[in-house]
């Protein structure tokens, strides 16, 4: 028993309306692929499905085939250098137009946020525009609000380090006076020293004269004074001198 008469008409449930595509376009294109086969035809078939996706089977190079069709059917060459010239042409003409609108719009956009050119809004534009500014200001506050607390936070760390270097310095210039201080102590010492190594060592005969001076002589802070030669003494001041 064979398959009755399917009736050619639209079909309104779209499931079984996907699948009859799908079964048929397959089914097409494989009876294009065997044509071109067995019969060595130049064959080129595009289908575009209801979504608008498109399906192609080509034997041989697509292009020359459309265009081997269109040459014969008396049909423009698409790639006619006029043709293309006005199509381009068209093409930047409303690139250009669309430009000019997107310009002008914001143009308005910024008059607006200025406070400018109020008088065609309406009150929910009013409203968004009010909405937009309050965000704005907030934001910018934030903004503000966290580049002083940067620049504060800087300020602190460069005055601890200045503090830090001051007191390193003063450590060093107290060092160096601590330094200076023993230098000059050690200096005094040494010329005392020397001061004292200049006078020689009396002989047995001065010390007689100095025992014997001691004994006339009053005591100061507990202890001897020597009373040298007027002699001996002219000769050490002639040392100095």
């Amino acid at each position: 028993m064979g398959r009755g008469k399917v009736e050619l008409k639209r079909i309104e449930n779209p499931t079984s309306r996907q699948v009859t595509f799908s079964k048929r376009r397959n089914g097409l294109l494989k009876k294009a692929f065997e044509l071109s086969i067995l019969c060595d035809a130049e064959v080129a078939l595009i289908i575009f499905s209801p979504s608008g996706k498109a399906y192609q089977f080509a034997s041989h190079d697509i292009t020359r085939t459309i265009s081997t069709y269109r040459r014969e059917g008396g049909l423009p060459e698409s790639n006619n250098s006029s043709f293309l010239r006005a199509r381009t042409m068209e093409y930047w003409r409303n690139e250009n137009e669309e430009l000019r609108r997107s310009i002008g719009n914001l143009e308005m956009r910024l008059m607006n946020l200025a406070g400018e050119e109020l008088s065609t809004l309406g009150v929910q534009e009013l409203k968004q525009l009010e909405r937009q500014l309050k965000t704005g200001v907030e934001r910018i506050r934030s903004k503000m609000r966290r580049i002083i607390s940067e620049n504060v936070s800087l300020l602190k760390r460069k005055h601890k380090a200045s503090q830090e270097e001051n007191t390193h310095l003063l450590k060093r210039i107290k060092l160096h006076e601590l330094n200076f201080a023993d230098a000059s102590c050690s200096t005094t010492t040494v010329g005392a020293n020397a001061c004292i190594s200049a006078f020689p060592r009396p002989t047995h005969r001065q010390r007689g004269s100095i025992s014997l001076c001691n004994r006339g002589s009053t005591k100061s802070s507990g202890r001897l004074i020597p009373i040298l030669p007027r002699a001996h003494l002219g000769s050490r001041l002639r040392f100095f001198l």
